[in-house]
C-alpha cells in the first residue's frame, strides 16, 4: 500500500509529527512518499490509496497552498480515503485540542471543499530562540494574552505523540 503524506509546516514541528508518522506506518508495510505542500506543486493523487496532510497554523491561518491544494483536487481528495491534522498551539490547551473545540481547524474544515475522511489537531511547539524577531515578539504576545510561556529562552514540545501514533493508526485502518 502506498500513501501520500504531505505537509505544510512553519517551524518544521509539523514535518516532524508527518516523519513520525511514516515510521510506524513502514513499520507496519506501508510504502510512504512525504511530501512537503509549500514547496511540490505536481501531485498524481491516482498513484496512491491514501492521502494524509498535516498543516500548521501561524497568526491564525493555514498556509496558502493547503487552501489551493484542497480546492484544486477536492473530488479526487472527497473520493479516496484521506487524513488530515493541523498543528498549533492553541490546542495545548484543553478543550481547544480538538477538531470540533479548535477554531481555527473547524472553521477552515467547513469552509473546506474537501472533507477529509478522519481529521485531528495536536499542539506544536514553542521555539522562541529559534524565531526571527518579529515572530519572537508577535508570539509572546499571543503567548501572554492566552496565558502561555513568555520567556524569550523557552522551548517547549507540547505535541502528545501518543496522540499521534493513535492517529496514525487510525489513517492506516482507514
Amino acid at each position: 500500500m502506498s500513501y501520500l503524506l504531505l505537509h505544510s509546516s512553519t517551524d518544521g514541528q509539523t514535518k516532524k509529527i508527518i516523519l513520525k508518522m511514516a515510521d510506524q506506518l513502514r513499520r507496519s508495510g506501508r510504502e510512504c512518499d512525504i511530501r512537503d505542500l509549500n514547496s511540490d506543486k505536481s501531485f498524481n493523487l491516482s498513484a496512491y490509496e491514501k492521502v494524509l496532510v498535516g498543516a500548521s497554523i501561524r497568526y491564525g491561518h493555514f498556509n496558502k497552498q493547503l487552501v489551493r491544494f484542497a480546492s484544486t483536487h477536492q473530488n479526487q481528495l472527497n473520493s479516496m480515503k484521506t487524513g488530515f491534522f493541523a498543528v498549533n498551539l492553541t490546542a495545548r490547551k484543553e478543550g481547544k485540542n480538538t477538531v470540533e473545540t479548535n477554531a481555527y481547524t473547524r472553521k477552515f474544515l467547513e469552509k473546506c471543499p474537501w472533507q477529509p475522511t478522519v481529521k485531528s489537531v495536536f499542539a506544536g511547539a514553542l521555539f522562541y530562540p529559534r524565531y526571527k524577531w518579529f515572530d519572537r515578539v508577535m508570539i509572546r504576545f499571543i503567548m501572554k494574552m492566552t496565558d502561555g510561556p513568555t520567556d524569550p529562552n523557552t522551548e517547549i514540545e507540547y505535541t502528545n505523540w501518543d496522540n499521534v501514533a493513535a492517529f496514525a493508526t487510525e489513517f492506516d485502518n482507514l
